[in-house]
């Protein structure tokens, strides 16, 4: 079982008199760091003051600094800007003004254990990665709680780094909810197998085959993104309320005797293997070195990919059946508005 700490484990004093520096203003960037601010900590934005995102840091109070005379003014380097771009930006904005004594702070451990960054041995080297999207994080802070957090120490060069870190993840609001230990191996492999498996690779393939399935059977394409897509989120919010058993207990019993019996039928032993050549592929780092170089060719595959999945009927039937939902707020309802829409990146 993993360590858990609380409220009643961080000394929030510990970073007292510290300034603490956010490269990256975006769904994580803008919620940590206003969070932090709010706890009474001193914190800048690591920007170029030009950026959209720091026209509007600077609107909710923040102070902007250019990303290399932040690194120069900080005693905790936040890096919160994606990971395919973190290790050229360590190098020209934050390794010359990484000193002796300084914290190295992370929300996702991809660059530190696939060594696209590689610390000098005189820092703490940590991460605190809140386990939702940033605008929760800031939304429970703003209400008086807190999202879970992950807790890592890669570095422990002051003898400090896990007292700096239950800091941090107090003035991110985190110990009011809890603070998981892990590893930065753990914390990224596992993710990495999250997303690519489960959460965004293994769900958008379940649907949309199932989708596909339908429609080829002869099915109305709106009726199958209704049963294959749409409803998705109607069992997943009963799963995230109360675990698989809470789902089941308020679906028919038609449902569940279908679950229990077909479920393996679909997702049974040639998934299990190919989800452990997935996570192989992560372990090995051959993922890793596979996105590092698509993004240093120019990312030409990765907006194929982003095109032919954009074009894919299922958007256009959704876009027509949002369309009829009052309640979707107006700007994401069409698919190909977001298709074209600036990327969104989890962890920056």
């Amino acid at each position: 079982m993993a360590t858990v700490f609380y409220q009643k484990d961080a000394n929030p004093s510990a970073l007292k008199g510290k300034t603490i520096a956010v490269f990256g203003y975006g769904s994580q960037g803008h919620a940590q760091a206003q969070n932090l601010r709010d706890s009474g900590y001193d914190v800048i934005i690591g920007l170029d003051p030009h950026r959209k995102s720091a026209k509007q840091a600077r609107a909710d109070g923040m102070t902007v600094f250019a990303p290399a005379e932040a690194a120069k003014r900080a005693d905790w380097i936040q890096i919160l800007t994606p990971d395919e771009t973190q290790g050229e930006f360590y190098e020209s904005s934050i390794k010359p003004h990484l000193k002796k004594g300084k914290v190295l702070g992370f929300s996702h451990g991809f660059s530190i254990h696939f060594k696209t960054i590689v610390p000098p041995k005189d820092v703490d080297v940590v991460m605190i990665a809140p386990k939702s999207p940033g605008h929760l994080v800031r939304r429970v802070y703003a209400q008086g709680g807190g999202v879970p957090s992950l807790l890592a120490i890669y570095q422990d060069a002051s003898k400090c780094a896990q007292e700096l870190a239950l800091s941090y993840a107090h003035g991110i609001g985190s110990t009011r909810a809890g603070v998981l230990q892990t590893t930065f191996k753990e914390e990224t492999e596992s993710d990495l197998f999250g997303e690519q498996a489960v959460l965004c690779g293994g769900l958008t393939s379940l649907m949309q085959k199932g989708f596909e399935t339908l429609v080829n059977a002869g099915y109305a394409p709106e009726v199958a993104y209704f049963e294959c897509v749409h409803e998705v989120k109607l069992i997943v919010d009963l799963i995230y309320e109360g675990g698989l058993s809470r789902m089941r207990d308020s679906i028919s019993n038609t449902a569940e005797y279908g679950d229990l019996t077909r479920g393996e039928m679909v997702v049974g032993d040639d998934a299990r293997k190919a989800m452990k050549k997935v996570l192989k592929q992560i372990q090995s780092g051959a993922f890793a070195k596979e996105w590092i170089k698509e993004n240093k060719k120019g990312g030409k595959k990765f907006a194929k990919l982003r095109e032919a999945a954009a074009k894919h009927p299922i958007e256009k039937v959704g876009e027509q059946l949002r369309g009829m939902m009052s309640w979707l707020p107006a700007e994401k309802k069409n698919a190909s508005e977001v298709s074209q829409s600036p990327r969104k990146v989890m962890n920056a």
